[in-house]
């Protein structure tokens, strides 16, 4: 009888990529998982839980009807980067040619990462705000960069103009603005974007602006572009998407709109990361572009009502609430129920008190059944000014779904 023969031993499979070392699970999605396996109410990300407008559906049936669903051209359909141009001239004071300076991305989340990795090499360095969107983050290790941290100073979230200063030096290559601002609801003044401007002329900086709430603002704030700011005209990419102001994040369809040199590298990576956004959104988004202006004084006073409803819910429990004047979110700080702080609960009961804002956040979405996103994971670099004791609420949800989470925080506070 034959000897069977011996199986070769086979390598092991290699170790993930170094660049992946310090990534974990994104947050905001991990508590939207959370929320799906307690079944809790949802604040933690930042997606209408209410249908879009009957005509964004229409221009999307029209689109599919119409035979809008083969590749598009890589950088967009011609008519939806017409569109863009348009607006932004009209919106956001910057004059961009639909060929050489707008891109049509999967997303605002591509547009950022194609921003990055056509104009960072390894080793230069990107100025990122904290708190700052998670995704920034990861961005900068993906494209090899080097991210060095700002902190933005509470009560307003301003900016220290020493520290940020201090932050350019000859390897800056580019400094991230994301306004309105998630996730505090901070509106950049214009003052403030002088300032950048100014930093970005001295050491030949980029900015890479995120401007997707740019409709959402509340109070009298007023939305500024950086890029049409005198100096910036030619050294950003500013980036938008349909999803937030049209309530369909699921659409992914972003662009960014950049001087021509810029375009063309960032076109380059866009490329071959998705070829191009979905053809018949494309078409739809077109038609969105083309409501009235009615449309985002709505959206404005549809969201305000929104967060004055949820802030007055949560500060008469005890939360106490930054005010956001643009975006659709709330930072609401619960050193009382943090370990450390020294703060007692409302009224000076309360003897419950957890670790910090993260197994706080975890308890609410298992056993109070909602979820939230801790604010220490929109900082880096921890310090006086980056606490471990706050928690983001999303209030771009039904009313009812509202009501619900406040009815559970409340019975939350009482069992404390």
């Amino acid at each position: 009888m034959p000897t069977p023969k011996k199986k070769a031993k086979s390598a092991a499979p290699s170790a993930p990529a170094k660049r992946l070392r310090d990534f974990t699970e994104s947050v905001i999605r991990e508590q939207t998982r959370l929320a799906h396996v307690h079944g809790a109410v949802n604040l933690a990300q930042g997606f209408p839980d209410f249908p879009c407008e009957p005509v964004l559906k229409e221009l999307a049936r029209n689109a599919v009807e119409g035979d809008y669903n083969q590749y598009s051209v890589t950088w967009g359909m011609p008519p939806l980067r017409q569109a863009i141009a348009k607006k932004m001239g009209a919106y956001n004071g910057i004059q961009a040619d639909p060929d050489r300076n707008v891109t049509v991305t999967c997303g605002a989340t591509e547009a950022m990462i194609c921003a990055f990795m056509s104009n960072l090499d390894p080793g230069r360095e990107v100025i990122l705000f904290q708190p700052f969107y998670e995704n920034y983050h990861p961005d900068a290790y993906l494209s090899g960069a080097k991210p060095v941290y700002v902190t933005l100073r509470e009560p307003d979230w301003s900016i220290d103009e020493k520290e940020l200063t201090r932050a350019f030096n000859s390897r800056t290559a580019a400094i991230v603005i994301n306004t309105p601002h998630n996730p505090t609801g901070k509106v950049f003044t214009r003052e403030e974007l002088g300032l950048i401007a100014k930093l970005c002329q001295k050491w030949g900086a980029l900015v890479f602006s995120d401007e997707i709430y740019e409709h959402i603002l509340y109070d009298g704030a007023r939305h500024v572009s950086p890029g049409s700011l005198p100096g910036l005209e030619d050294r950003t990419v500013t980036i938008g998407s349909a999803s937030k102001t049209y309530g369909i994040t699921g659409w992914r369809v972003g662009w960014a709109v950049a001087h021509e040199k810029i375009t063309n590298g960032l076109r380059q990576v866009h490329d071959f990361m998705t070829v191009c956004a979905a053809t018949p959104l494309q078409e739809a988004v077109r038609g969105a572009l083309g409501l009235g202006p009615e449309f985002y004084r709505d959206l404005s006073a549809h969201y305000l009502r929104r967060r004055d409803f949820l802030v007055n819910g949560l500060e008469e429990m005890g939360f106490r609430c930054h005010m956001p004047r643009g975006a659709y979110y709330v930072m609401a700080d619960v050193a009382d129920l943090v370990r450390g702080s020294g703060k007692k609960g409302p009224g000076g009961g309360g003897s419950r008190r957890f670790r910090d804002d993260a197994e706080l956040a975890r308890y609410l979405v298992s056993e109070m059944k909602v979820a939230t996103v801790p604010g220490s994971s929109f900082y880096k670099i921890k310090g006086k000014a980056a606490t471990d004791h706050k928690l983001r609420f999303c209030f771009c949800k039904k009313e009812e779904t509202l009501t619900l989470a406040l009815e559970r925080l409340r019975e939350f506070r009482r069992s404390l």
